[in-house]
């Protein structure tokens, strides 16, 4: 093994660091792995706890979620922002939605996708506050949404229908995105993944797997109030000029029709005639990639050679 300049052995190829042996992606070096700012919930031993009336013991690092699952009330729970598949990275805790609020007699209402669970704690998931809590949070939700779903190619497979259906909402009770006129075109230019931000909830689950789980640093969050979007980390404004590199798997972990691979846009959506998803926002951006030599999103490692080839047929001319 060879040493550097300080006399101190060098790492290898293919051998992670000691120091630092997380992966570390090219071309990136200005983006930064736990962007998606996670709660911190602490590591904790095995903790004993009272579900709806049910003795649970959960493990360290556990949230009151995962005391949930295990009896069984996290049925009654939408959830939103969470998201914990078998066989998959677990994403979160967000606590973004607060859909998922219980009550305790320790500390009152409490998101169960990220507070701890703690050791003597009493939770309910069915008291009268936590009800209301959570069904409020969900209608604050609809009213921020594109409720066209029959134009949605996540249509009956939308979490946030789910939701509602469940919930038994007719009509939110702070309105409904129509009233507003307030559309974002929809972002056709990838020929891989369309972006519809009119149906965007805010959860952060794209963002965390984009930069956490495929640790790829393509997406963000930016602007705030009212202008909070979905964005990307390089500026661009449509996903074909960003650095994605078409793994789909932010559109795995959405749970609304905000991000759909570009086969299943129209799969799931009942024909009506002269309504379509674009004529009921009126206005898409980029629209033309089926004209594109090669249609596909620049990867990061393709920056360089497109920027050289731009230079040498400058130099030709």
């Amino acid at each position: 093994m060879s040493t550097d300049h300080t006399g101190r052995a060098e790492s290898l190829p293919s051998v992670p660091s000691v120091d630092d042996p997380r992966p570390h992606p090219p071309l990136t070096e200005h983006f930064n792995t736990g962007t998606a700012t996670d709660p911190d919930v602490g590591a904790r031993e095995t903790s004993s706890l009272t579900v709806d009336g049910e003795d649970v013991t959960v493990g360290e690092e556990a949230t009151l979620i995962d005391a949930l699952e295990q009896v069984g009330s996290d049925e009654e729970l939408s959830a939103l922002c969470y998201y914990d598949r078998e066989d998959t990275d677990r994403i979160g805790p967000r606590s973004e939605c607060r859909t998922c609020m219980v009550e305790t007699d320790e500390h009152g209402l409490v998101p169960s996708c990220s507070f701890p669970a703690e050791e003597g704690m009493t939770v309910e998931t069915n008291s009268t506050e936590a009800e209301e809590a959570r069904s409020v949070n969900l209608d604050l939700v609809l009213s921020d949404h594109n409720l066209r779903c029959t134009t949605c190619g996540k249509n009956g497979r939308c979490e946030l229908q789910d939701a509602a259906i469940e919930a038994d909402v007719e009509v939110p009770r702070y309105g409904v995105f129509d009233d507003r006129d307030e559309y974002e075109p929809i972002d056709e230019s990838s020929p891989f993944i369309q972006i519809d931000r009119n149906k965007c909830i805010l959860c952060n689950r794209c963002v965390e797997a984009c930069n956490d789980v495929q640790v790829e640093g393509v997406l963000r969050i930016e602007g705030s109030g009212a202008d909070t979007r979905i964005g990307f980390q390089n500026g661009a404004e449509e996903m074909m000029d960003s650095t994605c590199v078409s793994c789909g798997h932010c559109a795995t972990v959405c749970p609304t029709g905000a991000l759909v691979e570009q086969d299943y846009t129209d799969a799931a959506t009942i024909p009506i005639p002269g309504f379509t998803q674009e004529n009921s926002i009126g206005e898409t951006i980029g629209e033309d990639y089926d004209g594109q030599p090669n249609p596909a999103t620049p990867m990061k490692g393709n920056q360089t050679y497109e920027d050289d080839a731009l230079d040498g047929e400058a130099s030709d001319d």
